[in-house]
């Protein structure tokens, strides 16, 4: 074992604890004398100056309108600054996360340049990104359109792509019992995090192509760190793993931590979880390699050294059993303060920032503030699993344990010691803390309802009732106290979960209907059919049998049924005519006169099984089935058919163009706009007819129409550059056909022409082409939008 890392570990940890111990003893003298009690009680007296006050008759009008819920973002944002909120709003939100998240001093003259400047830069964002038709569900900044969009503007379209494809692969690997939100939510918010100290340390003063380089590896090593929340705190705090799981988990942890090398997984307990186990191991140990690749010599060992007591620490906590009545107040709270402040010591400590004292002090002590504040949060989630924390351990043991300290007190204690012995008694500090501590017990009242709320005040504040009457009078009466970051947080978890549901609804869709649409696809023998004909519907009917994906049929019934209200049977025509189209031209394109491709749906190509004359003849006689399933559209009137037959005619021969450009293209270097082109022509067009021919049966106007075309132009794109990446990188047995065969034929792709990192550059550039023409039009089904993350990620 090579013990290069943390030489003794005990040892590093002992020492952190004493400090720890130093700062609860302090504490502990504060709740014991309540020396906080009075401190605070004055500083509530100057800050309600500000937060409680008297509305009369002419401010109501000035500020106009009700108030909106939070919730509905776009409004609320507007009503702020509307009523002159906004300023101040962002001020103490932005003022709140250079204290917590980078450790800064309000009172540096500095400090404040740059709040007021990122004040002043995200007012002007969120005001343009709020006007119009908005929702908290279509944020630009919470969507992969906005995050790509904001990856171009920074040169980091590469890491960015590699980071979407990472997020995929967690969210797809979160069990359902650790909250998969959340545990996506901690993730992104330590990415975050991260990115926000390297912005710091470089804004304004590097080169352009420092700052990119900088950002890279921020992003990097941000979700690198944020990994082990999902994959260690939430996973060994779940029922996910049985306790010798956990047991035999720790120890792989700790070992890589004090020797810097990630064992092998070995032997596991329980088979039932080696595929989730295999993808976390992999995936955390590629995570370490990478920050411990990224480490300057001078900063390695202290980073370690914090990953180390962090993570004991969080062991230490976990391992506590609600039922154990006999825990020291030293053993409740001294491994919280560890694992807070260290926490946000690594955010910093990972990019391998210069040392700097203030910093350390500074979180270390603040750390143990948010920790009780989340608690608090949590308490009765907390309670239901029988977790132990300072708020679950005293409601549990109070009456019968004199002796433990009350959480809530603490946590005022906290307050009055971080106001005055940490940041000196600076006004803006004492009014962002006491923001933040008021939000938080109105969120508080609100979640748990007013009678709940009223019990657990009472057992909390049972020894402090005139501090308790002082805090819930600014309870009830102060305004002006809520938070940008908690807006996101919970527009962000709205975001992640309508986006789950969404997505189940999405693919429950696309499977209903591709078994409806699987049933009536086959081509039926009529009684006294012609002899000659039987061939031909056989081979009709082994090409559309084929593991097809469906996606055009789909979207005519997405957009025909779920959007304009049309009879799902009137419209099953229309499906089957797209779908045998469809394949008719797939068909042709597998010819060897074409692509001569051997298997197609993971079967081989008609050709193959028959004959290239066959295939031909069935290529034919699908497309007049296709024709023959249009006229069968009687539902509707005759003239809109009509209209629709000449629209199918028309993309039909613009198809045909596109394979023929595409044929006479073979051996030739194209350039990107011959490329979409072809592009378009070959695939777009039938994303396009998919969308407009429902459109056409409902008497939509042209502007709906042509927006409809915006997107299926975008969407094709992405679609066939998706195509193209597969084809050079893809997997056989998923794909259901061979790769490299754009290669072997000699076509010019994407992949070919830009090479891979640039297709997925330009694929993820239609893709917010795409989103965007989506939410510029009339109506924008969400099916669409999913369709888009589909087009994107899949790996067939």
């Amino acid at each position: 074992m090579n013990e290069t890392l943390i030489t003794h570990p005990d040892t590093c940890y002992r020492l952190a604890e004493q400090k720890a111990a130093r700062y609860f003893a302090a504490l502990f003298e504060q709740v014991k004398e309540k020396t906080y009690v009075s401190t605070l009680s004055n500083d509530f007296q100057v800050w309600k100056d500000k937060h409680v006050y008297a509305h009369s008759w002419l401010s109501f009008l000035l500020r106009g309108k009700k108030k909106p819920d939070s919730r509905d973002y776009a409004k609320y944002i507007g009503w702020m600054s509307d009523a002159g909120k906004l300023d101040d709003y962002l001020d103490r939100s932005i003022s709140y996360i250079y204290m917590r998240d980078l450790g800064k001093a309000l009172d540096s003259p500095d400090t404040q340049a740059r709040i007021r400047q990122v004040v002043a830069d995200l007012k002007k964002d969120l005001l343009q990104s709020t006007t119009g038709k908005k929702s908290a569900d279509s944020l630009d900044f919470l969507s992969l359109a906005g995050l790509y969009r904001w990856a171009q503007k920074e040169g980091i379209e590469a890491t960015v792509i590699w980071l979407m494809n990472k997020l995929k692969g967690v969210s797809t690997h979160i069990p359902e019992s650790m909250n998969p939100e959340q545990a996506q939510r901690k993730l992104l918010k330590i990415i975050v995090g991260v990115v926000l100290h390297v912005t710091e340390e470089t804004d304004g003063r590097v080169p352009p192509a420092e700052r990119t380089q900088k950002l890279d590896e921020a992003i990097r090593l941000g979700y690198s760190y944020g990994l082990t929340y999902p994959y260690i705190d939430d996973l060994l705090d779940s029922k996910v793993l049985s306790d010798s799981e956990k047991e035999q988990y720790s120890e792989l942890i700790r070992t890589a931590l004090v020797t810097g090398v990630v064992p092998d997984l070995g032997s596991w307990v329980r088979s039932d979880n080696m595929e989730l186990i295999r993808y976390i191991h992999a995936e955390l140990g590629e995570a370490f390699e990478y920050i411990k690749n990224h480490q300057r010599p001078d900063t390695q060992q202290t980073f370690f050294e914090q990953s180390y007591v962090f993570f004991k620490s969080q062991d230490m906590d976990r391992v506590k059993k609600i039922d154990h009545p006999h825990y020291t107040n030293e053993e409740l709270y001294i491994p919280i303060i560890l694992k807070s402040s260290c926490s946000r010591l690594i955010a910093r400590s990972v990019i391998s920032a210069p040392e700097d004292e203030g910093f350390d002090d500074r979180t270390f002590y603040y750390g143990i503030y948010n920790q009780l504040a989340d608690d608090f949060a949590d308490m009765f989630d907390d309670s239901l699993d029988g977790a132990v924390t300072p708020y679950t351990y005293y409601l549990k043991y109070h009456e019968q344990r004199p002796d433990l300290i009350n959480p809530f007190e603490l946590y005022w204690a906290v307050i009055s010691h971080l106001i005055h012995d940490v940041y000196r008694s600076d006004a803006k500090t004492r009014e962002v803390m006491l923001d933040r501590a008021i939000n938080g017990l109105k969120r508080a009242k609100v979640r748990l309802g007013s009678e709940q709320y009223a019990k657990i005040m009472a057992t909390f504040t049972a020894e402090v009732p005139d501090f308790n009457r002082l805090v819930q009078q600014m309870v009830n009466k102060a305004d002006d106290v809520d938070f940008f970051d908690k807006l996101l947080r919970d527009q962000l978890l709205t975001v992640l979960k309508n986006d789950r549901k969404e997505k189940d609804a999405f693919l429950d869709t696309v499977e209903a209907v591709r078994h409806e649409i699987n049933r009536a696809l086959p081509i039926p023998k009529a009684d006294g059919i012609l002899p000659m004909k039987e061939p031909l519907i056989d081979a009709a009917n082994y090409s559309l049998e084929g593991d097809g994906k469906r996606l055009r049929p789909v979207l005519a019934w997405v957009m025909g049924v779920h959007e304009y209200g049309l009879e799902p049977s009137a419209v099953m025509p229309l499906l089957k005519s797209l779908e045998y189209l469809h394949t008719a031209s797939l068909i042709f394109d597998d010819l060897p006169s074409q692509d001569n491709a051997s298997t197609r749906r993971g079967r081989p190509t008609l050709h193959q099984v028959h004959n290239s004359a066959t295939a031909e003849l069935t290529g034919l006689f699908l497309i007049q089935k296709g024709i023959q399933e249009q006229t069968s559209l009687a539902r509707f009137d005759a003239r809109v058919v009509l209209d629709l037959m000449q629209y199918s005619a028309e993309k039909a021969e613009e198809m045909c163009m596109g394979q023929a450009m595409d044929l006479q293209s073979r051996g030739k270097a194209l350039n990107l706009e011959q490329l979409n082109t072809i592009c378009f022509y070959k695939t777009g067009i039938a994303f396009e007819a998919s969308l407009v021919m429902p459109a056409i049966l409902a008497r939509a106007n042209e502007r709906e129409i042509s927006g409809l075309k915006k997107f299926a132009y975008h969407a094709g794109i992405a679609f066939q550059i998706k195509d193209d990446l597969l084809d050079f990188e893809g997997d056989v047995l998923l794909l259901g056909k061979p790769v490299g065969k754009d290669a072997q034929n000699n076509n010019s792709t994407f992949v070919s022409i830009l090479g891979e990192e640039n297709a997925k550059k330009q694929m993820w550039e239609h893709y917010c082409l795409a989103m965007e023409a989506l939410k510029d039009m009339p109506r924008s089904p969400v099916f669409l939008k999913h369709l888009l993350n589909y087009i994107v990620h899949r790996d067939r």
